[in-house]
């Protein structure tokens, strides 16, 4: 059967047939065309699942999607935003923000050079050529700004007619996968000015690893070390001054090769350390010739003060030992000088001696042993019997002026000196202070000669000699006490008891512990400083410990000879200051298990309070003994190696074979 047109009717019917068909193709092609542009504007990628399938639509939809954007899209204007308002947030140092950005840069970096890394912020920034394929993942992105985007981007309207290329399969996943890097980096701009792309911030692709304690490094074990027993120093620090630290390294020492390894860098970079950074032009600017009070860089200015004391108050030991001239010498000094009260050591050691051991040496040593690496010994003098030796940590040794002494003899018809006062005096940072040490005339009546040897003291004393006043509008050419800020008198005062000894003793039995209130009332030197008749101006702090003398030597029992003295408080530890409550005492106690004489060692600690100064004065400029230093620290090295010596035999001896 025919057609009007002379063609058969089944072929008309299949030509009817084909035409539909190729209707329905191109229907689905460009369907296609734009589900695979949707894809891509929504997603930012081409996600292949059938290569074979989807060429064909492929090639079409790379060929339409010019027209397509110029036909169909409409742009939307991008309106600009005003920026956000600030967060209110803690105020960093310049150290900490370039210890932030110098990570965030570093993280970026390796962002960028990890193949693994698939965001679209990386593809941004890398060559289109050199990107791996990337398979179902993109960053998301508005719709306005996908259309945006996709209407300028350079790749969509000047791209290589892909459309075109006959190449195969492999060919267009290729291609897929490098618009769909381009444009899910192009998308994370969100807005491009005169052609070019505005990236959107680098942020770190991942959380900053956690800071570490030791990041000593291991090739270079001395730098930035932090000794066990400092551990805890960063969260305290942290918790009490609020600081932190931050990182000596630049990251562009990694790229020139200056830098070996990670340890090394590390060292370099320390995250902590002990230390405070200091920059050079602070360097430039300093001057310790001469200083102003509160200038920056100034050695004994207030900036420098704070770094050391936040709270402007340092820890000070001021003891006192009649060691009764005997020759041998406590086994163990700990339990005088490092009492277990006080959580912490303190900042600074003064011991004065009376009646001292002949090796006057020995004694410096076994203070040293005692108090370790920690301190080195500032000054030490000596007048007769009478010893004072001033100890120091050794970080605090460049804030101490030149020390001064000079001595009193109030019994000049003895060819020995054992009685009389040896004072010492220096500045730190702005603060001036003065020991005395001082041994009085004996005998429980001798009150008015006690007073005597007071009087020559504070008229006697030539303090201080090159080292100016810090307020001399405020002394008196008749009183070294007046002369100085801060002063510590402490000796063997040798004021006794007006009491028999049937009632101290019976008064000593009813409160043995520290209710010591009702001996006081018959303790002569309180009595005489309530009169204002010695010690003028001078405070004491609370007794609650029982009398210091006079012992058997060897025994806790009060004086069992023929001679029955009473117990007195002969030892004694009084302070005054210029400014009212710079001085606090924090303890006042004896130390009951040394007895080696028949008087007990007499200990105080107070927390005073400093001031900052100028660099015009004479300085120490670090003096201490060093040869003092290194026999005490060899000593202490030995005594440890001999009780661990000690431990393991006791160990080997304690165990016992069974045959």
């Amino acid at each position: 059967m025919s057609t009007p047109n002379g063609f058969p009717q089944h072929s008309a019917a299949r030509v009817t047939q084909n035409t539909e068909s190729g209707a329905i193709q191109d229907l689905h092609a460009k369907k296609a065309g734009k589900a695979v542009k949707k894809e891509a504007c929504n997603n930012g990628a081409l996600t292949l699942e059938d290569p074979t399938s989807v060429g064909t639509s492929l090639n079409e939809t790379v060929r339409l999607l010019p027209d397509e954007l110029k036909t169909n899209l409409k742009t939307k204007s991008l309106t600009p935003r005003p920026p956000r308002k600030p967060r209110l947030e803690r105020a960093a140092s310049l150290d900490e923000k370039s210890w932030r950005r110098w990570r965030r840069f570093k993280t970026s970096e390796e962002s960028l050079t990890d193949p693994n890394e698939t965001s679209s912020s990386n593809g941004s920034l890398q060559e289109a050529s050199l990107s791996p394929p990337v398979r179902g993942r993109a960053s998301p992105c508005h719709p306005c700004c996908q259309q945006n985007s996709l209407c300028s981007s350079p790749d969509a309207s000047e791209a290589n007619p892909m459309g075109k290329s006959k190449g195969g399969t492999s060919d267009l996943g290729k291609r897929a996968s490098e618009i769909s890097s381009a444009f899910g980096g192009l998308l994370r701009g969100k807005a491009f000015a005169g052609g070019k792309p505005r990236l959107a911030q680098i942020m770190p692709a991942r959380p900053l690893p956690p800071l570490e304690f030791n990041v000593a490094s291991h090739t270079l074990r001395t730098a930035n070390r932090i000794d066990s027993d400092c551990m805890d120093y960063r969260h305290y620090s942290q918790h009490k001054f609020g600081r932190v630290s931050s990182s000596l390294s630049d990251s562009r020492l990694h790229g020139s090769g200056m830098v070996y390894d990670n340890c090394s860098t590390d060292s370099m970079k320390s995250t902590f350390s002990l230390l405070t950074p200091i920059r050079s032009k602070d360097v430039r600017s300093r001057s310790y010739l001469e200083g102003s009070l509160l200038a920056s860089g100034a050695l004994l200015g207030a900036e420098e003060l704070s770094r050391y004391f936040p709270d402007r108050n340092i820890g000070i030991f001021v003891a006192t030992w009649n060691m009764q001239g005997q020759k041998e010498l406590p086994v163990n000094l700990d339990d005088f000088l490092l009492p277990a009260d006080p959580d912490y050591a303190q900042d600074m050691y003064v011991i004065g001696v009376q009646e001292g051991c002949p090796d006057r040496r020995e004694w410096e040593i076994r203070l040293q042993e005692t108090l370790g690496p920690h301190y080195v010994m500032l000054y030490s003098a000596a007048h007769g019997v009478l010893y004072m030796s001033v100890f120091i940590r050794r970080d605090l040794i460049w804030f101490c002026s030149e020390v001064e002494y000079a001595t009193v003899t109030t019994r000049i018809v003895s060819q020995i000196k054992t009685k009389g006062a040896l004072g010492i005096c220096f500045t730190f940072f702005g603060t001036s202070f003065l020991f005395i040490t001082s041994h009085f005339t004996s005998g429980d009546s001798k009150v008015n000669e006690r007073k005597l040897d007071y009087s020559k003291t504070i008229q006697a004393l030539t303090l201080p000699k090159n080292v100016p006043d810090t307020n001399p509008y405020r002394s008196s050419s008749s009183d070294v006490t007046t002369r100085f800020d801060e002063v510590f008198w402490f000796g063997d005062f040798n004021f006794r008891l007006n009491k028999d000894r049937e009632t101290v003793d019976s008064i000593l039995n009813q409160n043995p512990e520290t209710d010591v209130s009702k001996l006081l009332v018959y303790d002569q030197l309180t009595s005489e400083m309530s009169r204002g008749s010695i010690f003028k101006g001078f405070q004491e702090a609370d007794i609650h410990f029982r009398p210091s003398y006079k012992f058997d030597i060897g025994k806790d029992s009060y004086d069992t000879t023929s001679k029955q003295r009473t117990p007195s408080y002969t030892d004694r530890v009084v302070y005054r200051s210029r400014y009212r409550d710079d001085i606090h005492a924090v303890k006042y106690s004896s130390c009951p298990v040394i007895k080696t004489s028949d008087h007990r060692p007499v200990f105080a600690l107070f927390r005073v309070k400093v001031r900052p100064g100028r660099d015009n004065i004479p300085l120490a400029a670090g003096q201490f003994d060093r040869e003092l230093y290194l026999i005490g620290i060899k000593r202490r090295i030995t005594r440890e190696l001999q009780k661990r010596q000690e431990q393991k035999d006791q160990k080997s001896s304690s165990i016992c074979s069974i045959s």
